[in-house]
């Protein structure tokens, strides 16, 4: 067993099993922010990097109006205490002047700051045929400040070589003016610098193409004017390809620990691309929908900023939404977290876990930041009015990187075991969590001759069918259904992974935080695979009390399909449940 395994194998051991505490301080609730990020109305990319001061210096997108109105400008806000409390905002470029947004910063090694950010230098707020623009924002000059005194104060204003390509005279300016917007971070690479943006070949957001910054000397170069600046790839084409849709945009990266780098991307299509360069950015492999691992399960995203880290460990983090269902900027609520580990020059995800939620689930979380310091992990987002900085649960993370080699049972909060069912015609099951202060989940390994739907495998319901059960439905599915009294809620495993002839293992997970049932089989969380577009579902925050005076009745068939049996009075991870299925069979 390696030194990470072990640690957090020790760590879950000792995990506080008390429900109503745990609930309380549930740092995936929106709700236990460490801090509410300062603006003026509007909010976004609240993106931090750490001074040589030890200093949070924060920058945003902020204005007195909504997303791309007057007044919309980018400024600096300082923390000297990890984000608890920050400063008045410190203008960056003036609200007065012509609107300035997303803005990305750099820390160099002497301690400059520079912050690269999109400003409409020319005034351009009509089409060519004189019709008024709803998004000044994303057209006009690429700019950068720096700062010599830790945000403090801004230098004047310089113009990064924005030089134009086939998409610039696509647009509806035929290349007179350009539209591009950046949400990528530099990344060091040995002396260098990159970062990408997204070119667009029509307005306001369409017919997007990847593009990367590249600096040999910003690192050590303290004149401005002699900054080197290259705009990658070589030629007229940046990174996109035809099969992937017209909306291919917020390109961001990572270096890799190989030498490479490694792109990442929104579509329009359900699912976020992906892209490698063995060569500093000048060649890209053709990018391809983002999979879990190479010719592995594809990962699912609307279109929303599917956002990469690299960490301290040399491994990766993805913060994306986990589902498919494209409806303009919806469905941002909740925010998923996977995962990587590079193997030869290749990020292979782990299955995600939910990283932030919001219980209103019309709520829209986006344009993360990770911060990470002395083994501490923060995280901030923005709901457009709303920005703010939230601490991780660092055995969140070590769980999705061990994931590959975690083969343990969960113990903590375990209830009820019961193993050879042959002869069990029900388990007593002590009162599980009123689903409004916790959760619970049903560990499951089963072994199906035939799945025949309408089959009750288990249940405790009472006359009224207040209770919980467990059924084969008519798409030879596994379905979990919750009752208390008055509500109703029930959700089940993908349609085609549970298989006959062999050894299955199943996990409901209820979380009464989310209010979110997901399903894991066989390792894998169900996704919704090519048959749906989400693999989970909310329930009510109403459910609430299931508990019965009925203990858990194991039916005929049940006794002649299920395996073994573990019920938890809390809910488990996906890697917690994962590592059930990795341990076998007890």
């Amino acid at each position: 067993m390696n030194k990470s395994v072990f640690y957090l194998l020790l760590a879950l051991l000792c995990r506080n099993a008390d429900i109503v505490s745990a609930q309380s301080a549930d740092l995936r609730n929106m709700k236990n922010a460490v801090s509410i990020i300062p603006d003026e109305g509007y909010c976004d990319q609240p993106y931090v990097v750490k001074t040589l001061s030890r200093e949070w210096l924060c920058v945003i997108t902020t204005g007195p109006g909504g997303e791309s109105q007057k007044g919309q400008h980018v400024c600096a806000i300082i923390s000297s205490d990890q984000g608890k409390s920050w400063s008045k905002p410190i203008d960056i470029e003036k609200a007065t002047d012509q609107m300035s947004s997303w803005a990305t910063p750099y820390v160099t090694p002497f301690g400059r700051i520079y912050v690269f950010y999109n400003y409409n230098g020319d005034a351009v707020f009509n089409t060519p045929d004189g019709k008024p623009i709803s998004n000044s924002a994303l057209l006009g000059w690429y700019c950068y400040k720096y700062s010599d005194d830790n945000g403090r104060t801004w230098s004047e204003r310089y113009r990064l070589p924005l030089r134009k390509t086939t998409v610039d005279y696509m647009n509806n300016w035929k290349g007179e003016v350009q539209l591009f917007w950046g949400i990528s971070k530099p990344v060091e690479i040995g002396k260098s610098i990159y970062f990408a943006l997204t070119k667009m070949g029509r307005y306001h957001a369409d017919v997007g193409e990847g593009w990367f910054f590249k600096s040999d000397n910003i690192a050590t170069e303290k004149n401005p004017e002699k900054l080197n600046w290259q705009l990658l790839p070589d030629g007229e084409q940046g990174l996109s390809t035809a099969g992937l849709g017209l909306v291919q945009e917020e390109h961001n990266i990572v270096g890799l620990n190989s030498g490479g780098l490694y792109c990442v991307y929104r579509t329009n299509e359900g699912f976020p691309a992906q892209s490698y360069s063995k060569d500093g950015g000048k060649t890209w492999t053709k990018p391809e929908f983002m999979t879990y691992e190479p010719g592995g399960q594809v990962v699912k995203n609307p279109r929303a900023c599917p956002r990469l880290f690299k960490c301290a460990n040399g491994k990766y983090l993805l913060w994306y939404h986990n589902h498919n269902q494209v409806v303009r900027w919806q469905h941002r609520n909740p925010a998923w977290v996977s995962g990587g580990v590079e193997k030869d020059g290749v990020i292979h995800w782990s299955q995600p876990e939910i990283l932030q939620y919001e219980t209103d689930s019309s709520a829209r979380m986006s344009y993360p930041d990770l911060i990470e310091e002395n083994g501490k992990f923060w995280i901030t987002e923005t709901q457009k009015e709303v920005a703010a900085v939230h601490a991780i649960d660092p055995l969140l993370l070590e769980g999705l990187w061990n994931q590959a080699t975690f083969k343990t049972i969960a113990r903590s909060g375990l209830i009820a075991e019961k193993h050879d069912l042959k002869t069990t015609s029900e388990i007593t099951v002590p009162k599980l969590p009123d689903l409004n202060a916790g959760g619970f989940a049903i560990d499951l390994w089963l072994h199906f001759n035939e799945l025949k739907p309408g089959e009750i495998l288990l249940d405790n319901l009472d006359s009224q069918g207040k209770g919980m059960s467990v059924i084969i439905t008519d798409r030879r599915t596994l379905a979990v259904t919750l009752h208390d009294g008055k509500q109703t809620s029930s959700w089940d495993t993908d349609p085609g992974v549970i298989q006959t002839g062999k050894p299955q293992h199943v996990v409901f997970i209820v979380d009464g935080g989310p209010n979110i049932i997901t399903t894991v089989v066989n390792g894998k969380l169900c996704d919704g695979g090519r048959y749906r577009p989400f693999g989970w579902t909310w329930f009510s925050g109403g459910l609430a009390d299931i508990n019965t005076s009925s203990p858990l009745k194991i039916s005929p068939a049940g006794q002649n399909q299920i395996i073994n049996i573990r019920v938890y009075n809390r809910y488990l991870t996906t890697s917690e449940a994962i590592g059930c299925f990795r341990a076998g069979i007890e």
